[in-house]
């Protein structure tokens, strides 16, 4: 039986620290329970406002720009 090489995914982190993070999302943790449920040291609507003010929404952007070339088109 040959055996198996280890991948650097195989090798457990050894980085232990916590992970930077905004300052608006200070204190911000993410665990899964033993049931597989995510768990969160922050209330949802929270981390939604910050996404929404803080991240671009790729697929608003992509739907705004079909509409203005079918707009563009329909000019010409």
């Amino acid at each position: 039986m040959a055996s198996k090489d280890k991948t650097p995914a195989d090798k457990p982190s050894k980085k232990q620290g916590k992970p930077r993070v905004h300052k608006e999302l200070k204190g911000f943790e993410v665990s899964i329970d033993q049931f597989g449920e995510l768990k969160s040291s922050m209330n949802i609507e929270k981390i939604n406002s910050f996404l929404d003010k803080n991240v671009d929404d790729k697929k608003l952007l992509e739907k705004e720009e079909k509409e203005r070339l079918k707009k563009l088109n329909k000019k010409k």
